[in-house]
């Protein structure tokens, strides 16, 4: 099965664009995962098939976006999504995993130390205590909390020029509409997973103009 994880992994990774030679990575990361998965409940999705669409080449649609930030932070992280196969992608860039979780951080740290993620850090603990030293230029979340939401919550964290990146399995419409004025949408992009047919929208917000 390992080695037809790696085709797997290889396909999306053309489809999306993304150097192949990341595949024995990502597909390793997957097969973590897996293995943890039963003793940690970490996520409902239960064969490594799935995982590698519904988890590694979703969370890699973020991929293009992502260039021009240096620091990021996924907020209410879970098993490390999109963080960790965002953090594989760009090892130049550093990443705090942030969450609550004491059983999902402990499998963060499991991954961090037997991948080399040394551009990762995490944190456990809940997104309104924490303080960091440094603002970030990016937060994102796959399935944190709504958009307002999302926004008060982790508004400290983000610097002045910064975005959310706000990953969504359903189209948010109504959230838009009901945004606090403080905070603006400045792109709603459709995202393609490969091999998945179902939404995938990326919401990118940033504070309004009148508010920096």
């Amino acid at each position: 099965m390992a080695e037809r994880l790696v085709d797997q992994m290889t396909r999306g990774l053309k489809t999306l664009d993304i150097q192949v030679a990341l595949a024995k990575l990502l597909t390793d990361y997957v097969n973590l995962l897996h293995k943890w998965n039963r003793p940690y409940n970490l996520t409902a999705v239960r064969r490594p098939e799935d995982m590698v669409i519904k988890h590694v080449l979703d969370s890699l649609t973020l991929v293009p976006y992502l260039h021009s930030s240096e620091r990021l932070c996924d907020v209410g992280t879970g098993a490390g999504l999109p963080g960790i196969p965002l953090a594989l992608c760009f090892p130049d860039k550093e990443f705090v995993l942030l969450d609550s979780n004491g059983k999902k951080t402990r499998f963060l740290y499991q991954v961090r130390q037997q991948l080399g993620l040394n551009n990762v850090s995490i944190v456990e603990g809940r997104v309104e205590i924490y303080q960091p030293q440094d603002s970030f230029d990016v937060v994102m979340s796959r399935a944190f909390a709504d958009l307002n939401r999302m926004c008060h919550l982790t508004a400290h964290l983000l610097d002045t020029e910064g975005v959310w990146f706000a990953m969504k399995s359903q189209t948010v419409d109504i959230e838009i509409a009901n945004l606090v004025t403080s905070v603006e949408v400045s792109e709603q992009i459709d995202l393609v997973v490969p091999g998945l047919e179902e939404v995938r929208q990326l919401v990118v917000l940033r504070r309004s103009e009148s508010k920096k």
